[in-house]
């Protein structure tokens, strides 16, 4: 395609050309697609938990709903669909039982080993733990790892980061001819398609458990303005954002179930997404022209009045679902069963670990590198998963 070469498409061991004919980024979103990790994401709770009263996002859907998004925006802007499509479907991939909460807990408890980042697992999972050619991973070209790899830096660089410094030597080579620190454009769409789907969609499920009442987002505008300020920049105007969102004509007012109400919920996801989209498109055309854009010849433009817009919405769900009462305990519960399985794990080996994490424990070095097999592990869990392993070794 356009704008990638075969240094883009080159694989860590190389492979024959697929007798099916499919190009080299097809090949790497059939083999993310088809692996356990995106599985076991339908394991882990997005926002709002199962009830018998919705059907609200798993980080599975939201890996595919994230997909999609990136995939037309992407294809818009002319990068490769599928290498898109591909990095939105791995970007939660590292992300460990319960979420942020979980991550946290791993963090603290992976301390000695160099700690834990859901970003740096991701990486972990499609270039090591996802077994399809021994000693790659899945092994996916290097623009897919490339595209995949949110934070493409090293842990103290930043907030968050891309790598574990065992894991330094894929991450040289995905790197090889990338500018230091800077994100290929595939990796910012994906970025933005995640902050758009879940957003729009989290909205949409609290609305839809009836956890967000929308008839009372006016009158307790100070409140969810000072929510949105964990997410968005400092000079923002998020009074004139959440304004100007419930000043559309395709807001929801309310929200009682029927199915007049199902369709203005839904038009409004559906204008909140395109809204959103179409906003980066237009900005970014404005700014590189309207020839086919890839890997490091554009960044993507997003407009301060979507980004703001969108923190309000990542507001709202934070003030009414994550921040409701009795969330706080039932995080500190899980956070304590991440803690213990940590330890229980790392007593026990190799008895209680997978057979694959039993054979890298024992042919681990030393114990900072047992402990990080053990963390592996855990990381993998789904939320029952998780649970069900503490009571079982406690």
């Amino acid at each position: 395609m356009p704008g990638y070469d075969d240094v883009d498409a080159e694989r860590l061991v190389p492979e024959s050309p697929s007798q099916s004919g499919r190009g080299a980024f097809a090949r790497d979103r059939a083999r993310v697609l088809h692996s356990s990790a995106l599985r076991r994401l339908a394991g882990k709770t997005q926002v709002v938990e199962p009830s018998s009263a919705s059907v609200p996002r798993t980080r599975l859907t939201h890996s595919l709903e994230c997909a999609q998004v990136g995939r037309e925006l992407g294809a818009a802007l002319g990068c490769d669909p599928d290498l898109v499509d591909t990095a939105c479907l791995a970007h939660d991939l590292g992300h460990p039982p319960y979420g942020h909460n979980g991550e946290t807990a791993l963090d603290d408890a992976a301390k000695a080993c160099g700690g834990f980042e859901g970003n740096a697992q991701s990486l972990r999972l499609l270039s090591r733990l996802e077994v399809k050619v021994p000693g790659a991973g899945l092994n996916l070209t290097r623009a897919t790892l490339d595209a995949a790899t949110k934070y493409p830096w090293r842990k103290g660089d930043g907030p968050k980061y891309g790598v574990y410094d065992d894991d330094e030597p894929i991450f040289a080579w995905l790197r090889a001819g990338a500018p230091e620190g800077r994100r290929c454009l595939e990796t910012q769409v994906m970025d933005w398609a995640d902050d758009v789907a879940y957003s729009v969609h989290d909205l949409e499920d609290g609305v839809v458990a009836g956890l967000i009442p929308l008839d009372a987002l006016a009158g307790d505008r100070d409140a969810v303005i000072a929510a949105a300020r964990a997410y968005s920049e400092p000079a923002a105007d998020l009074g004139a954002a959440l304004e100007e969102l419930l000043a559309q004509p395709w807001w929801p007012r309310q929200y009682d179930g029927s199915s007049g109400a199902q369709v203005a919920l839904k038009s409004a996801t559906s204008s909140l997404i395109g809204r959103f989209c179409r906003a980066a498109e237009d900005r970014t055309r404005a700014a590189h022209g309207d020839g086919p854009l890839t890997r490091y010849d554009a960044d993507l433009v997003v407009p301060e009045t979507a980004r703001a817009e969108c923190a309000v919405l990542k507001a709202v769900t934070a003030r009414y679902v994550m921040d409701r009462p009795g969330v706080r305990v039932v995080q500190e519960r899980e956070r304590q069963v991440v803690s213990e399985l940590v330890s229980l794990l790392a007593d026990q080996a190799p008895g209680p670990l997978e057979p694959s994490y039993a054979e890298a424990w024992t042919s681990a070095g030393d114990d900072t590198m047992r402990l990080r097999v053990v963390v592996d592990q855990v990381a993998g869990l789904t939320d029952a998963a998780a649970a069900a392993l503490h009571r079982q070794l406690s």
